[in-house]
């Protein structure tokens, strides 16, 4: 074969993810067990079908005619003839001038196009369109849209996954299938590290490091290399070569560290492993780079985590919208048309003709790959785990003999709340201790499933007494998974994604670093929209590195339309080293999922007026013992001065000039109420020396103009006989003489309006009391404005507040530097406040540290709201920082180094959910081909092009021989709902294990249940026979028995359409006949019937003949789980 096809189908199995044959993990793995036979497919179906294509050129092949005339002349000239004159020759010449085909021409430029075609889009694993340093060269999609914006991932998922971080695989000898000697580089006992679409925060970069000891092995005829994943020391630099190093060692000195440990392994047990990972690494084409086998793949398995990649969305069309445009203006030459012969034309016309039948046939493949990991990607993620953190008071006491003998929970309390210092504590914990203090909040995680069903079981309205949920997972998929349960439910949304700046920058590849930011903000906004209440709002924090972009991705879906404002947050920050400006702000773009219903809502966007709540906290302490006026106006100065000096302390703290920053002061609007008087409890005034007898309470006021507006104002205002004129001046009610009016007249007349008894006058204000006047007659009298009537503000688009995010984590913590940059929960309780109801859900899917979570938990001590959160986070801090912040939080309000100085915690029950990821799905895939299908394959009929085999090879292998994996839903391991397994990465550590999912959390979120009850399972022994027709029946009763084979376990509540619902779950012996009658009696004797009105759905797993009825819209009452589970897990629509 030419070079030029060489050339391609070294780029085709490139593509088709056959160019690394030793990679042994994920796609790879998959890709390899069919690697022959798609090889054997472009070897000797696919590309021959170029040839076969010129076929009907062949007699007029140019290299045959030149051969046949070559022929031809010298016959004639052995002859002694002139060739020139022989007819024959005369014939050749002329059909090599005008018809000839140079077949071997035609072939390479297809070759050669197709080459072209697939290199420009095909970058490092992804599909994008390649930057081509000349006009015209791409077509965008336009629709005749006013404004279009396009970005080079504008039609993909942005997915960064670590799935070869964990899982890195490699077969030495990956021909050979009894002894491919097998390697592993594993993970273990490390530090969590980055995974998923989070990277290491700056300062704190993880490293692969081989382990100290034991890192070698052998485990079932594998060989296993032991690495560590965490931030390097300079104990980690070799002994010999530590002294005088003043930095840990980089990755590349850790690789080269790890190589020759690994080589200088004299165990005679590993000498034919050692011999194999010491040969040279070759590349793919034939290249010797100079490395061992084993530093080619340990330099690979360290840079595959350094960027990001995609998933296109829909490659398949994009690629055949790309062929046209590129055979339109690559091929085909209409000046070539217009010169050239028919037959010449035909040829040419020929020759695109195969190229887009080639290329589709490559594209229909590619596209197979892409859609198959893009199903993997959309499918609804399962739930690993499911925990509670639940305070004491909530759990029932016979539990707390258990609670106080766990010593890991003992041990969490005092890592986290410090109890070693509180009065009755001993070692282990007694009742009277949980007793006592019954903010403790006890992680279920920490005991065995038998507790936590008890826990779950004794909780009525569950969901309902969440206080929040906690979501470990890529915040895409756990939006995905919520959208059921939390559409059109969540009131407010905070988010602080990464900035993009050199500091907080997403991994990406090349040169698409906004293109990258675009794609992973457009595809997460578009997934948490449906979980907005129409009345809700989002508000996203940026600086100006990607500002532009966000707002376009912002508009897009939310509309440009529903764009609320453009906040301004400035800050405390100046640096005089800049060439042209300091910039000291950030901002905060707010959206509303539906402006008028947002505008609606006359609370939106208002906060509390800052110190309010001080100043009814002092006030509610003075109601008490009825001081005197004056004493309380003492009080509030008091208050205020204090204020003042904290906030001057604050401000100094953070290196700012007192005289710049106290207009800043949150505070001023509040420093006019500075006055009080008493009124009862129907808002009438009361003397100060009546007020103890009347029990009336404090009244907090300031002086509000009484000027009219000095816009145009009618004519009756200064008409003196009409009950309209405002310039009138009342009489001072102790000098007796007139008072001046205000310049532009009074906000009101100055007696009441007979036809309007609302409507405000200067005697209805007086006779409430609700007139300031002066000493005397020369100052224009003014209301009272009572600061509980107007305890809001409205937001402004600029505001100012200090983020010392990092000191109160070090107060929580007592340790700085936990996390780059955090928001503090002051920050974002602004927001909470301006945009939420007393119980509203507020949602955060960057959760970061947990400042959105902290804001909730402040905002609900604070007002006595039952505001629940619901935040998302996936980074290795999930379990040492955002989780233990949340409890921090709620445990106590206020800390320093670490320790609880209020004794201020609340009821509470948080759910903490974890879900499998992308390279979780990725690794639990399983391909399988039946012996059947191997024989339809094999016959006559399914060879050949556009047959049965290169069908099924191009567009249905992947999904068919995959399907029963247990990533993909394998049905069957429904019969035991507990022992559903999946190998997944586990909590604190990139390790993976095999766990027992959570079946029964997952079909609740898959239906969107808000769940009302979990029941503890039950477990029941039964004996059969058979009455005189046959017919199976129970031999005595239905016993419950701890070790009985027929197991149940009930979830009821809502669905999101608002009907009842029964979920019942149960484990299948194999004997549907036995499981059905067990069902049938365990049904009608809890009290169930599918025939009464107490549940609307009633779902079962099993095929099972309970009784069904038809729903009024056509859908049956009583329905298999496993129906429902498949359909909403793999339900992408939308998305």
């Amino acid at each position: 074969m030419s070079q030029k096809f060489e050339k391609l189908k070294t780029l085709l199995k490139e593509l088709f993810q056959l160019d690394q044959p030793d990679l042994d993990f994920g796609l790879y793995r998959i890709m390899h067990a069919k690697s022959a036979e798609v090889t054997q497919f472009l070897d000797k179906d696919l590309l021959p079908q170029v040839k076969l294509a010129f076929g009907l050129y062949k007699t007029s092949d140019k290299a045959e005619l030149e051969k046949e005339l070559a022929k031809a002349i010298e016959q004639a000239q052995s002859l002694g003839a002139d060739p020139e004159t022989l007819p024959k020759v005369k014939d050749l010449r002329a059909k090599l001038a005008n018809d000839a085909v140079d077949i071997g021409g035609l072939e390479n430029e297809v070759y050669d196009h197709l080459f072209s075609f697939f290199r420009r889009y095909y970058s490092e694993g992804d599909f994008l369109a390649k930057r081509v340093y000349r006009p015209g060269v791409y077509a965008i999609p336009y629709e005749g849209e006013e404004v279009k914006l396009h970005w080079a991932n504008r039609d993909q998922y942005y997915i960064k996954t670590s799935e070869y971080l964990r899982d890195y695989a490699f077969r030495l000898k990956p021909d050979d299938v009894a002894k491919p000697m097998r390697v592993h580089f594993r993970l273990v006992d490390a530090a969590e590290g980055e995974h998923g679409n989070v990277k290491a925060a700056e300062g704190k970069d993880r490293a692969f490091i081989l382990a100290g000891e034991d890192f070698i092995a052998e485990e079932d005829g594998d060989l296993v290399l032991r690495f560590a994943y965490r931030p390097a020391t300079l104990t980690d630099w070799p002994e010999s070569e530590r002294e005088g190093k003043k930095k840990p060692p980089a990755q590349k000195d850790l690789t080269a560290s790890a190589v020759v440990r690994v080589l200088a392994v004299t165990d005679a047990a590993f000498t034919a492993w050692i011999a194999e990972l010491a040969k040279p690494h070759v590349n793919l084409n034939g290249d010797t780079p100079g490395l061992s086998r084993l530093e080619g793949h340990l330099k690979r398995y360290t840079a595959r985590n350094t960027f990001d990649y995609f998933i296109h969305k829909d490659l398949g069309g994009f690629l055949r919208r790309e062929l046209d445009f590129y055979v339109k203006n690559e091929v085909m030459h209409l000046d070539d048309i217009e010169s050239d012969t028919a037959p010449r034309v035909e040829q040419y016309l020929s020759k695109i003709k195969v190229i887009r039948r080639i290329a589709g046939k490559v594209i229909d493949f590619l596209a197979q790959l892409e859609d198959f990991q893009k199903k993997l990607w959309l499918k609804k993620k399962f739930v690993v785990e499911t925990n509670y953190c639940i305070t004491l008071d909530r759990i029932p006491e016979e539990l707390y003999p258990e609670i106080a003998a766990n010593d890991a929970q003992r041990k969490e309390w005092v890592k986290l709340f410090s109890i070693t210092e509180k009065e009755g504590y001993s070692e282990p914990l007694s009742v009277e201790f949980l007793n006592a203090n019954q903010a403790l909040v006890l992680d279920t995680a920490l005991f065995d499933t038998q507790f936590l069903e008890g826990v779950l079981s004794s909780q009525d309205q569950l969901d309902r007494a969440l206080s929040g949920i906690m979501v470990h997972s890529d915040n895409f998929h756990a939006l995905t998974l919520a959208r059921r349960r939390f559409s059109d439910v969540i009131k407010s949304i905070y988010i602080d994604p990464p900035y993009n700046t050199a500091s907080s920058s997403i991994p990406y590849k090349n040169n698409y670093k906004h293109s990258s930011f675009a794609t992973l903000m457009r595809d997460r906004i578009a997934a948490c929209h449906p979980l907005l209440r129409q009345d809700g709002a989002i508000f996203v924090s940026i600086d100006k590195t990607e500002r532009t972009i966000l707002e376009h991705a912002l508009d897009e879906v939310f509309g440009a339309e529903n764009h609320i404002e453009e906040l301004i947050w400035t800050q405390a920050t100046a640096n005089s080293q800049l060439p042209n400006y300091s910039t000291n702000h950030e901002y905060v773009e707010v959206y509303a999922s539906n402006r008028a219903a947002v505008e609606a809502d006359k609370a939106m966007f208002r906060e509390p007026k800052p110190g309010f709540s001080e100043v009814m906290e002092l006030l509610a302490v003075l109601d008490t013992d009825f001081p005197t006026l004056n004493d309380v106006s003492k009080a509030l100065q008091a208050l205020f001065e204090t204020h003042k000096q904290e906030y001057r302390a604050e401000v100094e703290a953070n290196g700012q000039e007192w005289e710049d920053a106290k207009r800043q002061d949150p505070w001023r609007g509040l420093y006019p109420y500075n006055r009080a008087e008493y009124r009862d409890a129907a808002g009438i005034y009361v003397p100060e020396e009546e007020a103890r007898q009347r029990k009336a309470k404090l009244w907090v006021w300031s002086e509000i103009p009484t000027g009219a507006p000095a816009s145009k104002q009618s004519p009756t205002t200064k008409d003196v006989n009409h009950p309209n004129y405002r310039y009138y001046k009342p009489v001072h009610p102790v000098t007796g003489k007139p008072c001046p009016h205000p310049q532009s007249g009074w906000k009101f007349p100055a007696k009441p309006d007979n036809n309007n008894a609302d409507r405000r006058s200067f005697e209805s204000l007086e006779a409430d009391k609700r007139i300031a006047w002066g000493d005397d007659e020369n100052k224009v009298p003014r209301t009272k404005g009572f600061l509980h009537e107007v305890e809001t503000n409205i937001g402004t688009s600029v505001f100012y507040e200090y983020n010392d995010g990092e000191a109160e984590l070090g107060n929580l913590f007592g340790e700085s530097g936990l996390f780059l940059s955090p928001k503090s929960s002051k920050f974002v309780k602004k927001f909470v406040l301006q945009s939420t109801k007393a119980d509203s859900w507020f949602s955060d899917f960057f959760g970061g540290s947990g400042s959105s979570a902290h804001a909730v938990v402040q905002a609900n001590r604070e007002d006595g709201g039952q505001r629940k959160f619901f935040t998302v986070e996936m980074g290795h801090y999930f379990d040492t920082l955002t989780k233990p912040r949340i409890l921090k939080a709620l445990y106590a309000s206020d800390w320093k180094a670490g320790v609880p100085r209020s004794h201020d915690g609340g009821s509470a029950v948080i759910k903490i959910v974890r879900l499998e990821s992308y390279e979780d799905a990725l690794n639990n895939l399983v391909p399988r081909r039946s012996a059947r299908q191997d024989d339809l394959l094999a016959s006559a009929e399914a060879q050949g092009a556009d047959r049965l085999k290169e069908q099924y090879l191009l567009r249905y292998m992947l999904d068919v021989e995959t399907r029963g994996s247990q990533s993909l839903l394998n049905i069957k391991a429904f019969s035991d709902p507990t022992a559903y397994q999946l190998k997944v990465k586990r909590p604190g550590s990139d390790e993976s294990r095999e766990v027992n999912i959570d079946l029964l959390e997952t079909f609740n979120w898959l239906v969107g249940l808000t769940v009302q009850g979990i029941a503890a399972p039950q477990t029941f022994t039964a004996e059969f026979e058979r009455d005189t027709e046959g017919r199976l029946i129970l031999k005595g009763r239905l016993r419950q028995d701890a070790g009985g084979p027929w197991w149940f376990r009930t979830v009821t509540g809502t669905t999101p359409d608002g009907r009842r619902a029964l979920i019942i779950w149960r484990k299948l012996t194999g004997n549907a006949e036995h499981d059905n009658l067990v069902l049938d009696t365990w049904f009608t004797r809890a009290g169930y019937s599918a025939k009464d009105s107490e549940f609307g759905l009633i779902y079962a797993n099993g095929d099972n003949n309970l009784e069904n009825l038809k729903a009024a819209d056509d859908t049956w009452k009583v329905r298999l789980i496993e129906e429902d589970f498949h359909r909403l897990m793999f339900d992408a629509e939308g998305l």
